[in-house]
């Protein structure tokens, strides 16, 4: 028999979304836990390659409650953010529990209820914070299945030592795109194939900016405003200084789609092969929500019908973090603070609603 567990909230996942949800409820008189299927902190960030940096400072890649300390450069690395990380559940106390794979959620008379292989918690609301990184998306193209080299997603990819000499083909438009362009660039032959041209920004605009220009075109439209703001936004490509290097050193020349693959080559559109030795597919992620299956919410998009953050069709469910679609801004660093303030009042709200109608 497994032991199952009472609480009121129960976090399934241990990244950003996971400790920002979490500053705001130890504010509350709700008990919580934190549920992390990694063997560390730090989320997704531990996965990232190595040479990786934020785009935005420090005091504007934080959690509420804490700022991040000031970093050696004027962006902070993967190893900067991964030290803040765990050092902020330290400085909260936060009562997470690791390494906890969640299998499953299913409804139990009006609460959720989680499992993992070993023990259970009823919780009377469930906020998921498991993000994306754990659900690469690669698209099919024609002939990769007779393709003879390596390939790899960028959720995989760690440094360039391994790639020395080769021929590389690097597929996707945004920033992990042109920073591995950037990197892959000085030991090997770079191709780099997008879809449409990439969109790279005015050098002096970097994170701090695009949240701010978020920021107030979300005030507007809740204000009924339309606004006009220059071209650019998250996903297009903030010039990093390795992004300028690749830039001034010439590399960063992207190639449309390419036909078809086939044991050695890709063949462009007009029939033209080029001998590559290895793909890396910077072509995001998918939400990872296969513990959610059991609810029957999941639609055909691989979404959460959602009203802001909150499940619609299971309304005592918040999903927190897995992009605009549950919340501005809230797969960053400091966008999430915001989605992650409004679910716990909404879920305090609920809560005491609930415990209302439940009284005698």
């Amino acid at each position: 028999m497994k032991t199952t567990h009472t609480v009121d909230i129960c976090i399934i996942g241990g990244g950003q979304a996971a400790l920002a949800c979490a500053y705001f409820l130890r504010r509350t008189n709700l008990s919580y836990v934190i549920l992390d299927r990694e063997q560390h902190a730090g989320g997704a960030w531990q996965h990232a390659w190595d040479s990786l940096q934020l785009f935005s400072p420090a005091s504007w890649s934080s959690i509420s409650g804490w700022l991040m300390p000031p970093t050696q450069h004027a962006y902070p690395t993967k190893a900067e953010v991964l030290n803040y990380l765990s050092n902020y559940e330290i400085r909260y106390q936060l009562p997470i529990l690791r390494p906890i794979d969640v299998k499953t959620v299913t409804p139990l008379d009006n609460d959720l209820l989680v499992q993992s292989a070993e023990q259970n918690w009823q919780a009377k609301a469930v906020i998921s914070a498991t993000g994306t990184w754990s659900h690469p998306y690669i698209p099919y193209y024609s002939g990769f299945e007779n393709f003879k080299g390596m390939s790899l997603h960028s959720a995989h990819y760690q440094n360039p030592e391994a790639l020395q000499g080769q021929r590389v083909l690097i597929v996707g438009g945004g920033n992990s795109a042109a920073q591995l362009v950037a990197e892959i660039s000085q030991v090997a032959t770079t191709i780099w194939v997008t879809q449409t041209p990439p969109q790279f920004l005015a050098d002096d605009v970097d994170g701090r900016v695009l949240f701010l220009r978020a920021t107030e075109r979300l005030k507007a439209q809740q204000e009924g405003r339309s606004i006009e703001q220059p071209l650019g936004g998250f996903g297009d490509i903030v010039m990093v200084d390795s992004v300028k290097d690749a830039r001034t050193r010439g590399v960063l020349v992207s190639h449309p789609a390419f036909s078809h693959f086939t044991e050695h080559h890709v063949v462009w559109e007009n029939g033209e092969m080029q001998e590559i030795d290895r793909v890396i597919w910077c072509t995001g992620f998918r939400p990872a929500l296969s513990h959610l299956k059991a609810l029957n919410i999941i639609e055909e998009n691989q979404r959460v019908l959602t009203q802001e953050s909150r499940s619609i069709k299971q309304p005592n469910l918040w999903l927190v973090g897995y992009g605009d679609w549950t919340g501005t801004a809230s797969a960053t660093l400091i966008g999430v603070n915001r989605t992650a303030r409004h679910a716990v009042a909404e879920i305090k709200a609920y809560l005491d609603q609930r415990d209302d109608f439940s009284s005698p």
